[in-house]
């Protein structure tokens, strides 16, 4: 049986605690502010942590950060991993909150499906898996422990299959309090990883001044969230933030808030405080909360067998080298793997030299569009060709040399599947990504769209945010 409650303070931390205490099969849903967290606990330990913020999103950038360790985690692979299971209605699974409930119950995670997929066609083995699940979760975490209000409900007995990991919640909580704190002592200024510094438009000629800042982050730091530039940096996020810290403070970079739906995750601005939550053997709330009852520890579980070791350093971000994979076969039922108890994190990989600004090419028979992506782009200092003429793309396209082209799918003359099978077929553009921009959502298309050679997928209406994660996903 599940239950349900509404808090007018939530104390997450305390609630977390209590749950782990209880060793059951349990999943914990929160809903705060129209954004829905899943976390996933058994015997006292966590399975798995999501919420409906950009899952894939997420998924991309923790892959990413394995690429160089995993050979086998390529561009091709990581775009076809989204089109496998990322849910067209908006590539937010549970974004309906009024069937969250029903929706939770019935499915697992479709982050979860395409890692257990991973596995199942060999991309990760159980253990890489482990340690992938380990830094999804903590980043999961961390935005958990800041909610404020909201709702919560006990789904008991609920468990995902195959198992993966499980991992200790206290050494989970302790950490993501210490990383919740460096967050929050950059406060005032900085109160989100996902907000986007620009430099000043009155500094950039005196760029050569700011000796502490590498020149390759300045042609990036135009759109880019602090949490995505540090993928693209290859640096912990925290130690990317207090390098701009000093300069936000004077004034030479300007901190624009997140882009939806980021903006939806809550701030750092506050420290983690609150009372524990008092809940009986049956999962049932005892007490509402008191904003200013004085909080009590919880007895320490002294349980130790199978603990996870969370170390405090991050997965470092690698170059990826996009080139063409064998398609794997299609999907199985995932059988059981083998669970793993203990993560060592992986070794820090060599340091990636951050790209040029790109050039894009985008083809499209509506002015309309073209403005709008042009206007996305242009404002990130994307080098970005309008071509409005798709009969005369082909040429142009020769002549740019695009790093990334964006081909509208229905368009008079010519449509964009032949057009993306015209530019396969040169050779000076086998391994250039091509994204297909249309307002269908249909599986068809899509497969059909990956049978002439495109890398992606972007589905209309898209905001910035949209175009930006998949340019982000196949140039950097």
């Amino acid at each position: 049986m599940n239950n349900f409650a509404t808090f007018t303070k939530l104390p997450p931390l305390s609630l977390l605690r209590h749950l782990s205490s209880c060793f059951e099969n349990t999943c914990l849903q929160v809903q705060s502010h129209s954004v829905n967290w899943w976390i996933y606990l058994e015997e006292g330990k966590i399975a798995y942590a999501t919420h409906s913020i950009e899952p894939f999103d997420r998924l991309e950038r923790h892959l990413r950060r394995l690429s160089v360790q995993v050979p086998a985690l390529t561009s091709e692979i990581r775009v076809q991993l989204r089109m496998m299971f990322e849910p067209d209605s908006l590539r937010k699974p549970y974004e309906a909150v009024d069937n969250a409930s029903e929706s939770i119950s019935t499915q697992q995670p479709s982050d979860y499906q395409a890692i257990c997929w991973l596995v199942t066609q060999r991309y990760l083995n159980p253990t890489q898996a482990a340690i992938l699940i380990q830094e999804l979760v903590k980043e999961v975490i961390e935005s958990f422990l800041l909610i404020k209000k909201g709702t919560y409900e006990f789904h008991q007995n609920l468990s995902l299959s195959p198992k993966i990991c499980r991992l200790d919640a206290e050494k989970l909580l302790l950490f993501s309090q210490e990383r919740l704190q460096s967050w929050h002592n950059l406060n005032p200024q900085i109160t989100s990883p996902f907000q986007r510094p620009y430099l000043w438009i009155n500094t950039k000629t005196q760029v050569q001044k700011i000796s502490d800042i590498q020149p390759n982050l300045i042609n990036w730091m135009k759109g880019f969230s602090l949490r995505h530039l540090a993928v693209i940096m290859n640096q912990d996020e925290l130690v990317l933030a207090r390098s701009l810290y000093p300069h936000i403070q004077s004034g030479a970079i300007l901190l624009h808030e997140p882009d939806p739906p980021f903006d939806k995750l809550p701030k750092t601005d506050t420290l983690l405080s609150g009372p524990p939550v008092r809940i009986n053997q049956d999962n049932k709330v005892l007490t509402d909360f008191q904003e200013n009852k004085p909080e009590t520890k919880p007895e320490k579980n002294t349980k130790q067998k199978d603990n996870v070791a969370v170390p405090k350093q991050q997965i470092p971000v690698n170059k990826v080298t996009i080139k063409q994979e064998t398609k794997p076969s299609a999907i199985e039922k995932a059988d059981k793997q083998p669970q793993v108890n203990n993560i060592q994190p992986i070794s820090p990989g060599a340091n990636v030299s951050p790209q040029k600004v790109y050039k894009i090419v985008s083809v499209d028979d509506s002015p309309v569009m073209l403005k709008e992506i042009s206007r996305f782009l242009e404002d990130e200092s994307f080098s970005v060709v309008t071509i409005d003429n798709p009969l005369k793309a082909v040429m142009s396209i020769i002549r740019h040399q695009p790093d990334l082209i964006l081909l509208d799918l229905n368009m008079e003359g010519i449509d964009g599947y032949e057009l993306c099978r015209i530019i396969r077929n040169n050779s000076k553009f086998k391994n250039t990504p091509i994204i297909m921009v249309t307002g269908s959502k249909g599986f068809v298309d899509k497969v059909k769209a990956r049978l002439m050679g495109a890398s992606g997928y972007l589905t209309k209406p898209f905001t910035r945010a949209d175009l930006l994660k998949i340019v982000f996903m196949h140039l950097t």
